[in-house]
């Protein structure tokens, strides 16, 4: 009895330190329309949030639990829309193994054989991971062809703005896109990230409160060319200063706080050519991001998601 005892006393920690204690009994935790998530689907999800993102674990469980479950209902949500349009949701294999390794492949890991061996080393199924990037794979090819017609960048604006530079600024910036119901709860969510970023730091409330896929790793963009940049969001970053963040401004679909993490000028390359093809390509992702965002939250509504 009191070898019983001790088990159930130091399974009660496993769980208070690791959530380990998802694994023991693999219960239905909620439902997106007949796509069930389980409660090794959770632990699966913490364990990837935890592998992609150090600061992850700086969150407390009731936070690391909730990013955990909208990023799944997010995926499921995904994978029931692909399901009307395509009968299977797979890809080719090799193609799938080369994405993988080109995703990881700052973890320096060479072959599929230590990517698998990696996984297993943080409590992750190589099958999932197929999985995810499947779907976002097949997400992104689905929104492609139903508004890649109505993206729209002026090339000539963008060849008369670069030919006459011979130096152009870039930005380091990271992101917060987020949503809400209306209007006026705008002034509500802005002061929750706010004072979230001030008591942590900008990565920790990207990662709580952003809603972009740059999310997981604390909502870094990188450098920004000004050329590939709306006049609005060019305008506001010239305004802030290094370290500071923006006001929310209105993106279709969303909303977005920008974070200035540095400022530089730069000598523009003689291709001409080859650099008003970055800018045309950074402008219709990003374009594309937010047709992606306005339809997901337009599919979001006619889902059914149940707690259980």
């Amino acid at each position: 009895m009191m070898l019983k005892l001790k088990f159930f006393i130091i399974m009660y920690y496993v769980f208070l330190i690791t959530f380990e204690s998802f694994a023991i009994e693999n219960k239905v935790m909620f439902k997106v329309n007949n796509e069930i998530v389980t409660s090794v689907d959770i632990l699966q999800e913490i364990n990837y949030l935890n592998m992609i993102n150090e600061d992850v674990k700086r969150l407390d469980k009731n936070e690391v639990y909730e990013i955990s479950k909208n990023s799944i209902i997010k995926n499921k949500i995904r994978e029931v829309e692909l399901k009307k349009y395509y009968k299977n949701l797979q890809l080719d294999e090799k193609f799938i193994e080369k994405f993988m390794l080109d995703y990881f492949k700052r973890l320096n890991l060479n072959s599929l054989q230590d990517l698998n061996l990696f996984l297993k080393k943080n409590g992750i199924n190589l099958n999932d991971i197929k999985k995810r990037i499947t779907v976002q794979i097949m997400w992104n090819e689905l929104i492609f062809k139903k508004f890649s017609k109505q993206v729209k960048i002026n090339k000539k604006l963008i060849e008369d703005e670069i030919s006459t530079k011979k130096l152009q600024k870039e930005f380091l910036i990271s992101e917060i896109v987020f949503n809400i119901k209306d209007k006026n709860e705008l002034d509500t969510k802005f002061k929750l990230i706010k004072n979230e970023i001030a008591k942590s730091d900008f990565s920790k409330a990207a990662i709580i409160y952003s809603v972009s896929e740059t999310s997981i790793n604390g909502g870094k963009i990188g450098w920004i060319k000004e050329s590939s940049l709306s006049n609005k969001i060019k305008a506001e970053l010239k305004n802030t200063k290094i370290g500071e963040i923006t006001r929310p401004l209105n993106i279709p679909g969303a909303f977005i706080i920008l974070k200035v993490e540095d400022k530089r000028e730069i000598q523009l390359k003689l291709d001409l050519n080859r650099e008003i093809e970055k800018i045309i390509k950074i402008k219709t992702n990003e374009q594309l991001d937010q047709f992606s965002n306005i339809y997901f939250n337009k599919i979001k509504k006619d889902m059914k998601i149940d707690e259980l």
